[in-house]
């Protein structure tokens, strides 16, 4: 009757949901430590201010938040860039994926690999941004993709791996 006792079960708990903290934490991380190296730090800057309220409402802890602002300021921090990549998901919904790397060519070739893995390949710039308006929140659609049953499971599944990545910040899609 090895590993039934209580501290088992929540040791597996804590460390499952700490794993997806510390995911999150870290995409919010990249984005503070960017805004803050735009605004030099100045913590009145509407991006720095908007990504720090970000990281303040998922319970991310003060010194992490510190931390990333002085990264920024005392230049520990590479040259970080905000890319978008398009592509065509399943039943034809567009998709825009908004990454922050400090590595393009990494990053791309991670994308890629992500996409190939469920099927999807990039799309060429300005083939599925057409259907997107740019706001100051990201993309919203403007034209919308009604799905099968289908289609919804594979995408859900598409976007699940692209945001388990730690690069990828956000990802925009049409479908209804």
């Amino acid at each position: 009757m090895s590993g039934h006792n209580k501290w088992s079960q929540i040791k597996h708990q804590k460390g499952k949901t700490d794993a997806k903290k510390s995911q999150v934490f870290g995409k919010l991380a990249k984005l503070i430590t960017d805004e803050a190296r735009k605004a030099n730090g100045n913590r009145d800057a509407a991006g720095l201010k908007s990504a720090i309220e970000r990281a303040r409402a998922q319970n991310m802890p003060t010194d992490n938040i510190e931390r990333a602002i002085q990264k920024a300021v005392g230049g520990g921090a590479g040259a970080m860039e905000t890319i978008v990549y398009e592509a065509y998901g399943p039943g034809g919904c567009a998709l825009m994926i908004e990454v922050l790397t400090g590595n393009r060519n990494k990053a791309a070739q991670e994308i890629k690999f992500l996409l190939s893995e469920q099927g999807v390949a990039l799309a060429s710039i300005g083939s599925a941004a057409w259907a997107f308006k740019k706001t100051h929140e990201g993309f919203t659609a403007e034209t919308t993709v009604p799905l099968t049953d289908e289609d919804v499971v594979l995408l859900e599944k598409l976007v699940d791996a692209l945001e388990n990545h730690e690069d990828v910040q956000a990802v925009y899609t049409n479908a209804e």
